[in-house]
């Protein structure tokens, strides 16, 4: 793993973009694209933001390969995923909450909201691709331009710099979705008027 790992990043902000597109086009491999951004920040400070233009670019590329495929096959796979536990309750969180539930993991890497689930529900429940690409990259870009700043101005103290802000990221989370729930609640009832 770590001889791929050296690999990805030897290709500088290509592999970034590489792992962006796989990642984002469905092949599990949590927070891939943020550890080899990281790295490849901390590494050569100099390709951090070309690294996060790319890392964007990836994950939109592989968000319409994505969509694509749930939009075909996506309610037969919700039927089987999403009818009991945890798929169920996720998508009942999308359908109360539309796409803040995707959103908001995909500006902030928290376990317990996983992307894909909520990304799943919204291809496969008919929201528009120009809507749902627009929705990531509102997400993508502040998430991927702060990781490369970050990774290029401490370098080797991001990670532990990241890991003793996770609780304030987490509540950002929260107010950020609170925020965004109510303003949308709001305008729902302006527009009932």
């Amino acid at each position: 793993m770590r001889h791929f790992l050296d690999l990805l990043l030897s290709w500088g902000p290509a592999g970034v973009f590489t792992i962006a597109t796989v990642e984002s086009a469905g092949i599990p491999n949590p927070g891939g694209t943020d550890f080899l951004l990281l790295a490849l920040a901390i590494a050569r400070p100099g390709e951090a933001f070309k690294g996060a233009a790319l890392a964007v670019i990836g994950s939109l590329l592989g968000s319409v390969i994505f969509f694509e495929i749930l939009r075909k096959g996506g309610e037969r796979y919700l039927a089987r995923y999403t009818s009991s536990g945890r798929g169920a309750r996720f998508r009942a969180w999308f359908l109360r909450y539309g796409l803040l539930t995707v959103f908001i993991p995909a500006l902030l890497p928290i376990p317990i909201l996983p992307f894909k689930a909520f990304a799943a529900c919204a291809c496969a429940l008919g929201v528009r691709r120009t809507r749902f690409l627009l929705l990531l990259a509102s997400a993508r870009i502040p998430r991927y331009f702060a990781l490369a700043y970050l990774g290029s101005v401490l370098g080797e103290t991001s990670p532990a710099w990241l890991k003793s802000h996770l609780w304030y990221m987490l509540g950002i989370a929260g107010l950020l979705f609170l925020s965004l729930y109510a303003m949308i609640r709001w305008s729902e009832k302006k527009a009932l008027q």
